[in-house]
């Protein structure tokens, strides 16, 4: 990106959080340092940009949440992105679901040092039971067909999705909707100008579409 680093106040104050809260979110930040250079959580080139790239593209969520939403599912988590985020900026109830055992063991010992409590399933998605969820996110994952695939068991009769998605989001959304029926909202990003937030709510599997 050609636009100057934000720092984390500036993000802070785009995200309208809490001298507390971004505490817990600068000890992530710390962490996501430490980490990166032994399990490549994040690419090393995006910590220039950290506050930005990472923290505000996840934040930003907060904003389009339901006012009800409590339970938070977040796929293939990786670093945290955008699960661990929303967990440290208030959602009570947040499940980060990522198969690699390493950044399983980052999201653990991010939570702890971020004092939040996130429940991490070390697992591949669907080998995870369902259970009902009033948010399902994502970043940066799989195409948004196989997304909704994985997302659909869990979201609760009201549930939505919010996606984090790049360019080719809208070609994404064409072949997605060869097999799923949903009503869609795409926003703006505040943190990249190419990129989308894709709020997916109403899913349904199109009639006689397999998986």
């Amino acid at each position: 990106m050609s636009e100057r680093p934000l720092n984390a106040e500036a993000v802070a104050e785009r995200l309208r959080v809490s001298r507390e809260t971004l505490s817990r979110l600068a000890a992530y930040v710390d962490l996501l340092g430490q980490w990166n250079p032994r399990i490549n959580l994040v690419s090393a080139a995006s910590l220039a940009d950290v506050w930005r790239r990472h923290i505000l593209d996840s934040g930003q969520l907060m904003a389009h949440l339901p006012v009800s939403a409590r339970v938070l599912v977040d796929l293939g988590s990786g670093a945290g992105l955008p699960g661990l985020v929303l967990a440290i900026m208030g959602i009570p109830e947040v499940h980060l679901i990522e198969s690699d055992q390493r950044k399983a063991a980052f999201l653990r010992e991010a939570a702890r040092v971020s004092a939040v409590k996130a429940t991490v399933h070390a697992a591949r998605i669907e080998t995870v039971a369902p259970f009902p969820a009033d948010v399902v996110t994502s970043r940066a994952l799989a195409p948004l067909g196989k997304l909704l695939g994985w997302a659909a068991p869990f979201l609760a009769p009201e549930g939505i999705c919010l996606f984090l998605k790049g360019a080719d989001w809208q070609d994404e959304l064409t072949a997605a909707k060869q097999k799923w029926i949903m009503q869609t909202q795409d926003i703006a990003s505040e943190s990249d100008p190419t990129g989308r937030i894709l709020r997916v709510e109403a899913v349904h599997r199109a009639p006689g579409r397999g998986a």
